[in-house]
């Protein structure tokens, strides 16, 4: 039961097939059996997420269905405030915040039916790629407990892999949904920049951070995706799926493929081409000045971190995780001169991103340029290529970030990771026009089908 995506859920709930107490007690039970070896949760809500069931299960045999969430267990990042929970952001920092009132994001959820079952582990307060600098210890990944589910919002997507919900919600600042949806195998979507409120939710960047949804399929981040934003439970329709016949999709060089593993850079191509044979166009694209984009990302979110724990870094340095503490301290020494430039070369970046969207539907890469890292690895090293852990998992997400376009990663097959082993998940990251979230999650839904 907890192996069912939101969609087919919800059919069953609608005609009372399953309900959703029976539903929530499968998931909180799958929790209690995993989230031992997982840690994929900082607080479990139980009685409340029984109490929200039988409620659930109660207004559907009246007939007061309210659409394709209601029932359905979910949970969110521990960055978004839930009314009387507390809202850790995985730190000792705010052990003892508690939330006197829902997020935006959590009250839309609530009012489309969704049943909260708890709050999931991270990275400290999201500054990070690996979800293992956190207070309550590191998220693992349910595909090999070794390596790394991904960040920062780790535990949100090892929650869904391991059935402990159907879905989850998380934030991104620099890919911290993407990521970790590539390295667990599943869908995670970053909408367009502000069309969904991060009020309520603790920042990390308030010029790049978004919220979104993690889930098994597309159609299940659509339904999400739509709650968030609002939509009446009754008015989500069906997210249909256009044809792919004719349609051009720009596949992004250069940079964006010059540090792949191997098995990556080959699930890639083989996407593409099977794209290719389904009907689309394939052209080649590239974005100037795409090496300064690392340069551009980490003046802007720096400084932006820097400026948010100031008082509490002072006040509780001990109380961070140490490499937290110190990266967000060098932000303190951000020239104004340097975050202007960055500024100015986050419209640059923008503009060239639109002017490939002219051109093209969509843009298509990897999201990760390696699988899921060990737990404990801070270098990669690929042939004569070596940079540090969090730039190479940073390196193609973040850009859309940057340029506040919407992306989203689908799972794309698997690869053995260097020095044998299991495989191991692949994302491929598609690009849409900004302001164009629905456009990208209906082309997402076609292409699901085939790769």
């Amino acid at each position: 039961m907890t192996d069912l995506t939101i969609h087919e859920a919800a059919r069953k709930l609608a005609a009372r097939n399953i309900r959703s107490t029976d539903l929530t007690r499968a998931c909180l039970d799958r929790i209690a059996a995993r989230d031992t070896t997982l840690n994929a949760f900082i607080a479990v809500l139980g009685d409340r997420a029984t109490a929200d069931a039988e409620q659930a299960d109660r207004e559907i045999d009246s007939g007061r269905y309210r659409g394709p969430l209601h029932g359905i267990p979910i949970s969110l990042k521990d960055l978004i405030d839930l009314e009387g929970v507390p809202t850790t952001a995985a730190s000792r920092v705010r052990a003892h915040h508690v939330a006197c009132g829902d997020a935006p994001v959590a009250a839309a959820l609530k009012a489309a039916g969704a049943v909260i079952l708890g709050k999931t582990n991270l990275h400290e307060f999201a500054f990070g790629t690996t979800s293992e600098d956190s207070a309550y210890g590191p998220v693992r990944n349910p595909h090999d407990p070794s390596r790394s589910p991904g960040g920062s919002s780790g535990g949100s997507a090892a929650a869904v892999v391991a059935g402990m919900g159907l879905g989850s919600i998380g934030t991104d600042t620099g890919g911290s949904i993407r990521i970790p949806a590539a390295a667990c195998g599943i869908v995670g979507l970053k909408p367009g920049a502000g069309e969904l409120s991060c009020a309520g939710v603790v920042p990390l960047s308030w010029t790049l951070d978004n919220v979104g949804p993690l889930a098994r399929s597309v159609t299940d981040a659509w339904i999400l995706y739509e709650a968030m934003r609002g939509t009446p439970g009754r008015d989500i329709q069906p997210l249909d799926a256009p044809p792919l016949h004719g349609v051009r999709l720009g596949v992004l060089g250069g940079y964006f493929v010059d540090f792949l593993e191997e098995g990556v850079r080959e699930r890639f191509g083989e996407a593409v081409e099977a794209l290719r044979a389904a009907g689309a166009s394939i052209t080649h694209v590239q974005i100037p000045h795409a090496p300064l984009i690392p340069a551009i990302y980490l003046h802007l979110v720096l400084a932006d971190a820097a400026a948010y724990h100031a008082e509490m870094l002072d006040a509780a340095f001990d109380q961070y995780t140490r490499a937290v503490a110190l990266r967000i301290s060098m932000g303190r020494y951000i020239l104004a001169e340097d975050y202007a430039r960055a500024r100015r070369g986050r419209a640059i970046l923008r503009a060239h991103v639109d002017d490939c969207l002219e051109r093209c539907s969509a843009l298509l890469l990897p999201t990760l340029p390696i699988t899921a890292p060990k737990i404990g690895a801070t270098v990669v090293e690929l042939g004569p290529k070596k940079d540090t852990l969090r730039n190479v998992m940073l390196r193609l997400t973040q850009p859309f970030n940057l340029t506040g376009h919407p992306a989203i990663s689908l799972p794309c097959g698997g690869a053995v990771p260097p020095g044998g082993g299991a495989p191991l998940p692949v994302g491929l990251q598609i690009v849409g026009r900004r302001a164009g979230t629905i456009d990208l999650l209906r082309l997402a839904r076609t292409i699901e089908e085939i790769v």
